[in-house]
């Protein structure tokens, strides 16, 4: 069945309604996972049919109309073209300050070819009338709908399916990189709706797939949560991402669900092969978050149901692989796109510009940094540089919504370096034989600020703690990072064992066990 058509499968002819059973769902910020776990066993549900390696899936969700929007009205065009000449006159107005502050005669040239193209722009209405007309049916597929409406209306791909439409047609949707990272930020009443029918449709699809490949009725399951959301409202962001998850999980179908924190779930997992009572520190450095605990754990115990009394600290942060994505864009990627380049006062290219293009887990900043004001803003600054073949990269991206690909281009250089000292990171689809060259020790600069803020968290879970851990196990997909596990090693974790587990399934496999003492 074609994920982007999401036509759900009656289960009722091959489903026992006295067959109930749960799973657990570890919904991540980059990936999200599903594992079924009878007492004995774990079996992974395959969530891609396009990763034919793997049985994770991509957190991103590409919302589309696959028919062609209609033309808009004849007064929505001419206002249109209205409000592009305005923005033209205010570019002349701009200039012409230029022009009149400049002393340099080629300076004053400069600007004065820049009013004459600005003013050929401005009476030429037939290239006006076409633009107004492209950018509407821009807008009415991203910016004009609202996000609810778009749930509401729109036909939703996930995975590599929903990745491999947004590179084919951006103009047609809307692509949610992270769907996880908003819970916790300040969302208005429509946008929350938005979220928990976003998400309503993620996991009825895991429970679709859990309940074909399981030949049973899945009612119950628990869900991996960060000890913070990410986010900057603290608690009540927190209980505003849990009460997101829980309507749509009901709205998704399921009778029952739970929540765990995701460390002390990786912590269950890895409890299953410890020979005796072991005080353990378990660090999960994921997508979105940084979570730590030190734990209690114990074979004898491994089957209760509470174990708060076991957890001896417990901490979290907004510190995830996709802000290391992000500072790698801009310590790498984007120095080859204008950043740090000088304009004629000698003022440096407003760096605002770059980390504005990263922001593909903000919806203001990235439909900010995506508006035609942004582009012409861009376009203004390229006149008065002297290297404007670098800025226009980053008007290309702008123009063409290539945001998430850019980001999703420094994480596949990040997962390269954990193992290369340098690479050749090919941007194609920016300019043709655009390459960045970015070395290892590039990588650890680009990490450093991130390190040290991980570095402090583990310090405070360490200090938190009745109890000194007797060993320590880092998960998540940061800990296959060889910097990451140095840096943390180098004077914090020194002279503790480290339990070896499967950075990438722990918590889910962890969340599975749970979720069994529920079903």
């Amino acid at each position: 069945m074609p994920l982007g058509s999401f036509a759900l499968q009656s289960a009722s002819n091959f489903l026992s309604e006295h067959t109930m059973t749960a799973i657990g769902i570890d919904y991540g910020t980059s990936n999200s996972e599903v594992v079924y776990f009878d007492g004995t066993a774990h079996q992974h549900i395959k969530l891609d049919p396009l990763d034919k390696k793997g049985n994770k899936i991509r957190s991103s969700v590409f919302i589309y109309f696959e028919d062609e929007l209609p033309p808009p009205p004849d007064a929505m065009v001419e206002a249109k073209v209205a409000q592009l000449q305005r923005v033209i006159s205010e570019q002349i107005d701009k200039a012409k300050d230029g022009y009149y502050s400049a002393k340099d005669p080629k300076e004053q040239a400069m600007y004065s070819d820049r009013i004459d193209s600005l003013r050929g722009d401005l009476h030429n209405k037939p290239a006006l009338q076409r633009k107004a007309i492209a950018q509407l049916m821009h807008a009415m597929s991203l910016d004009e709908i609202p996000l609810l409406r778009l749930v509401e209306h729109g036909k939703f791909a996930f995975g590599e399916e929903g990745f491999r439409r947004f590179l084919k047609m951006p103009d047609k949707g809307r692509l949610i990189y992270s769907p996880k990272n908003f819970l916790g930020a300040s969302l208005d009443g429509d946008q929350k709706q938005a979220f928990i029918g976003i998400i309503a449709k993620q996991l009825a699809y895991f429970k679709q797939c859990a309940e074909q490949q399981l030949g049973k009725a899945v009612n119950n399951a628990v869900i991996g949560r960060p000890v913070k959301f990410h986010g900057t409202r603290g608690e009540e962001g927190n209980a505003q991402a849990i009460q997101i998850m829980t309507e749509a999980a009901t709205k998704a179908g399921f009778s029952g669900v739970n929540f765990l924190d995701e460390p002390i779930a990786a912590a269950y997992k890895i409890e299953q092969t410890l020979p005796r009572d072991t005080t353990t520190l378990i660090v999960d450095i994921g997508g979105g978050t940084t979570d730590i605990c030190c734990i209690k754990l114990s074979p004898e115990r491994s089957n209760q149901l509470d174990r708060k009394e076991d957890v001896l600290s417990v901490t979290g942060r907004r510190l995830g692989g996709m802000d290391c994505d992000k500072s790698l864009v801009l310590k790498a990627i984007a120095p080859e796109m204008g950043m740090g380049l000088k304009m004629i006062n000698g003022l440096p290219v407003p760096p605002t510009y770059f980390s504005d293009m990263c922001a593909v887990d903000n919806i203001p900043a990235l439909t900010r940094f995506f508006s035609d004001d942004y582009g012409l803003d861009i376009s203004q600054t390229m006149s008065v540089i002297k290297e404007p073949a670098q800025l226009e990269r980053l008007l290309i991206v702008q123009e063409n919504k290539l945001s998430a690909r850019v980001v999703n281009s420094a994480r596949l250089a990040k997962e390269l370096l954990s193992s290369k000292q340098n690479i050749t990171l090919p941007l194609h689809y920016i300019e043709d034989d655009f390459d960045v060259e970015i070395s290892q020790d590039s990588l650890k600069k680009a990490l450093k600020p991130w390190l040290d803020k991980v570095k402090a968290l583990v310090v405070e879970c360490l200090e938190n703690s009745s109890e000194k851990p007797e060993v320590v196990m880092i998960t998540g997909g940061m800990s296959l990072s060889p910097i990451v596990v140095d840096a943390l090693y180098e004077k914090l974790l020194t002279g503790l064992s480290r339990l070896e587990n499967d950075a990438f399934n722990s918590v889910c496999e962890g969340l599975a066990i749970q979720a069994a003492k529920h079903a």
